[in-house]
């Protein structure tokens, strides 16, 4: 990949949207990079956070940005992301996906959350959140899983949302 690709980002059902992402050996110059291109990406969709593996790429790298549209861009690149700590108190919230694009449900996740990661430069880091900060984090970890909030919906559910997108895409092509 060089900088100048456009990221395309992937929908259900690409295959590597329900893999394991692979961990980053090491944080170089490439996935910075990475990390550059998949910020674009998102700002463009729009959205609030990407993963690698919705871009096409299986390793463990997440973008997130809750900068409202008045204010300056604030973006957290995580490599290797893994929540150390989930509150005991939950939440029920709504959310969409750029992968499933139109297709939004309540999901219920903790509360609050902490998340060990390395920043872009390899250093550990850690970061304590909660409300919609805390909900996008482990909704992007789950991407690294191959897990998608609708995994978290009950059969009926998801099975509607997964209708609904390929009526989509039939409608599109």
């Amino acid at each position: 990949m060089n900088g100048t690709e456009t990221l395309l980002i992937l929908e259900v059902p690409a295959p590597i949207l329900k893999a394991k992402a692979e961990r980053v050996a090491a944080v170089d110059d490439g996935v910075r990079d990475l990390m550059e291109r998949m910020l674009a990406a998102m700002y463009a969709a729009p959205g609030i956070g990407l993963a690698a593996p919705q871009v096409g790429v299986g390793r463990r790298v997440v973008v997130v940005d809750l900068a409202k549209e008045d204010e300056p861009p604030a973006p957290i690149r995580l490599v290797n992301p893994e929540v150390v700590w989930r509150s005991d108190e939950e939440s029920i919230g709504e959310e969409g996906c750029l992968s499933l694009p139109g297709q939004y449900a309540d999901v219920r996740r903790p509360e609050s959350v902490r998340v060990a990661y390395l920043d872009e430069h390899g250093s550990p880091r850690e970061i304590a959140a909660g409300g919609l900060l805390a909900r996008c984090l482990q909704h992007e970890i789950d991407h690294l899983d191959g897990i998608l909030f609708t995994d978290h919906l009950s059969a009926l559910k998801r099975n509607m949302i997964l209708r609904k997108l390929a009526k989509r895409r039939r409608d599109r092509d």
